[in-house]
């Protein structure tokens, strides 16, 4: 490159053949670039059967008892949960079909029972009432004393009332 200094102002076309250097000059590369491939594929199929003969592997994957439990574990509450969800599902389709009739039959007899309860409460109330009387005679002394208190002070105030 040039760099001696302008001591002139340049014309209009050495400015433009100037400008048009630097610009070729910027955006050409100093080394072409090259590609490389990212990827191989080969195309030859594999082998049916090698030479090598096949190696046998031991089977080396023990599974700890505390796992073991826990998966059996889950499956029991998994069952048992599902167990609860169809006996919910079975109770709220039943009370889904539930008439005025059928909660009549149903409490019918646990109506009776009451009613028999009932009965016999009043009978045994009615035999002892006749049996023992108990009159309280003698003088009957009420007093009431009301005591007011209050406490006027300042912006927070109480007043209390005692009934005795």
């Amino acid at each position: 490159m040039d760099f001696e200094p302008i001591t002139r102002p340049l014309t209009d076309a050495e400015a433009r053949a100037e400008a048009e250097r630097i610009i070729t000059q910027s955006f050409q590369p100093e080394t072409p670039v090259r590609h490389f491939p990212t990827s191989f594929r080969d195309p030859t199929p594999p082998p049916a059967y090698g030479d090598t003969p096949p190696v046998h592997q031991d089977d080396k994957r023990i599974v700890p008892a505390w796992a073991a439990g826990i998966a059996v574990a889950s499956i029991g509450v998994g069952a048992g949960i599902t167990g609860i969800g169809c006996g919910a599902w079975l109770v709220l389709q039943g009370l889904a079909s539930v008439t005025l009739y059928g909660v009549l039959m149903v409490t019918l007899p646990f109506a009776g029972l009451a009613m028999v309860a009932t009965a016999i409460g009043g009978a045994v109330s009615k035999a002892r009432q006749s049996v023992s009387k108990t009159v309280y005679e003698g003088p009957v002394v009420q007093n009431t004393q009301i005591n007011n208190t209050s406490h006027q002070r300042g912006m927070l105030s109480r007043t209390r009332n005692d009934v005795r």
